[in-house]
């Protein structure tokens, strides 16, 4: 699969990781259409992409992403005479984006300063790892605006759990990173200029863990929320038994009881 182009993000390679970078700073990283496109094609490319053991998402300028750009939502004309709704379609793509994200089968990181609200904290809902620096605010202050986050409300549910996010929600609230830590919603939270060692240091630590290892037990993560509990534990056990035939659990324990980092590391 070839390396998409993009306008409005770019993705920087190094090694095992790769940075999915949102690129609007003018706008704190709004999402338009364009950019949420690219952020789909984005996610479908990595998720190919055997060779990477991390992504990480992040915003420049100072934000990590200020939600659905307004201008795209001005002037929605009405349904079609027959019933039809052309725009559902528009604005359900975003739903789709965010689970292609969600499905990533590498650790995903979201490192977060500035504005996060609305697309912004959807995308954070589908890390597994959220770093916050202290100039972090996180959101849902659609209905200020007299609409609402759709497509992001079952993302941030499963993720952070109904209470934190029906409050937020309904109040259309934004919150500050130190509300967010206490919320579950930002698990780290530094000063900003300690963000890159932060991530840094985060990195050295995912890298102990065997890829495999990882796809598998954040497929069955996943899988816990939304799957009967009898298929969940089926294939968890097949998944395990893939891993112990496959060498990593092998070479696994043989490094840990010789007390050396395995090959992965």
């Amino acid at each position: 699969m070839s390396e998409p182009r993009f306008e409005h993000i770019r993705i920087d390679l190094d090694r095992a990781v790769a940075r999915l970078v949102f690129d609007r700073p003018y706008v704190r990283n709004a999402l338009n259409e364009g950019m949420m496109a690219e952020i789909g094609d984005a996610a479908a490319y990595l998720a190919h992409r055997t060779d990477l053991r991390v992504i990480v998402l992040r915003g420049t300028g100072g934000h990590f992403c200020a939600g659905g750009d307004l201008n795209m939502m001005i002037g929605t004309p009405p349904p079609k005479p027959d019933g039809s709704d052309p725009e559902k379609a528009r604005y359900r793509r975003f739903g789709d984006v965010l689970e292609r994200i969600n499905a990533l089968p590498q650790a995903v990181i979201a490192v977060v300063e500035g504005t996060c609200v609305g697309g912004g904290f959807g995308m954070v809902a589908c890390a597994d790892l959220v770093i916050a620096g202290m100039s972090a605010r996180f959101g849902l202050p659609e209905p200020r605006h007299g609409f609402i986050p759709s497509q992001i409300i079952p993302f941030l549910v499963r993720r952070f759990g109904e209470g934190a996010i029906r409050r937020i929600a309904v109040t259309a609230s934004v919150i500050d990173a130190a509300e967010a830590h206490r919320l579950g919603i930002a698990d780290i939270v530094v000063a900003d200029d300690e963000l890159d060692a932060t991530l840094e240091r985060e990195l050295a630590n995912l890298h102990r863990a065997a890829p495999g290892a990882v796809a598998a037990v954040k497929r069955l993560v996943l899988a816990s929320s939304t799957e009967p509990l009898t298929d969940v534990l089926d294939d968890g056990a097949t998944a395990l038994l893939d891993l112990l035939r496959g060498g990593d659990a092998d070479e696994g324990i043989a490094a840990f009881l010789a007390k050396r980092p395995p090959r992965w590391s």
